[in-house]
């Protein structure tokens, strides 16, 4: 079975890392909205932004999160994990903060953004792994993720069948 993921991350700070993730191609990903795409769906209000994640998200089995310094507590990727563990697909996350950026930088370390969630009683971020690159070097950090994104991805979907 393909690796049908949907990536969710905070889009201006984050983009340049995540699409670096989303080229490693172990994990076949939602299509990116440019920002011209985007400022149209976000002219639409809070329906049509709901209505094109609910459409990105469709036939994905696993949620990506790419946690960059302020991906917790952002209401649309709230949004995206808690619809992605309701719809019973896989969720994991990645800290891409070591990846360097556009600008050549590396970013700070941001929270879990599973923290902020509860299932059955327990954290979230209990049940469903976040993987920091063990790395400081923004290569390493690449390569680390490339070896194990397949991995950690197919573990996500295993943990989600069993809640």
């Amino acid at each position: 079975m393909a690796r049908r993921a949907f990536y969710s991350f905070h889009y201006k700070p984050d983009c340049s890392r995540a699409a670096l993730v989303r080229n490693i191609g172990a994990v076949e990903g939602n299509k990116p909205a440019s920002d011209n795409d985007w400022e149209s769906v976000t002219k639409g209000g809070d329906d049509a932004i709901k209505k094109w994640i609910n459409d990105q998200m469709f036939g994905k089995s696993c949620v990506v999160v790419l946690i960059g310094s302020n991906t917790a507590a952002r209401k649309w990727i709230n949004y995206e994990l808690k619809k992605g563990w309701e719809e019973k697909k896989g969720v994991l996350g990645i800290y891409i903060h070591g990846l360097k950026g556009f600008d050549g930088k590396q970013a700070t370390k941001g929270p879990n953004p599973f923290d902020e969630f509860t299932i059955g009683g327990k954290p979230m971020s209990s049940i469903v792994k976040a993987y920091d690159p063990p790395y400081s070097d923004s290569k390493e950090v690449y390569k680390y993720i490339s070896d194990n994104i397949g991995d950690w991805f197919d573990a996500a979907v295993e943990v989600r069948a069993k809640y």
